[in-house]
């Protein structure tokens, strides 16, 4: 008996409605990467990009614990001496703190960008996306 793989034309690729408000934001990237890289399919194959869309919307309501909305700060170094940029949560703002922390638990292959691509992050309820979800 061999191991079946789903060819490319195969792969069905839904669409994920994603409420943020009151929701952790660790919890919340933990199941958005999950669907972003299709680990919740029965078929799943690690090096096939099988994973759904995702429209997250109410970014702006999502949940820090603590007092990490405040202190949580976010680090990125050029490689040059004194190339240290440290930017505050509140300044990068929860669209791309949500964006950050996915990417953060997506495997760092040739198909971690395909699949960040079908993450869609908006701040309030609106979003261009409607058509998929009737």
């Amino acid at each position: 008996m061999k191991t079946y793989t789903p060819t490319v034309s195969e792969i069905d690729r839904k669409w994920h409605l994603v409420d943020a408000s009151g929701q952790a934001l660790g919890r919340l990237a933990t199941q958005i990467a999950i669907w972003l890289s299709g680990k919740h399919k029965p078929v799943f194959a690690a090096h096939l990009d099988m994973g759904d869309n995702v429209v997250v919307i109410n970014a702006a309501k999502v949940v820090l614990s603590g007092n990490k909305a405040q202190s949580k700060v976010y680090y990125r170094h050029s490689g040059y001496p004194g190339g240290l940029k440290v930017t505050p949560y509140s300044k990068l703002g929860p669209q791309e703190a949500i964006r950050h922390a996915v990417s953060g638990m997506l495997p760092k292959n040739k198909l971690h960008d395909p699949r960040l691509l079908r993450l869609h992050v908006y701040s309030d309820a609106t979003h261009p996306h409607g058509q998929h979800f009737t």
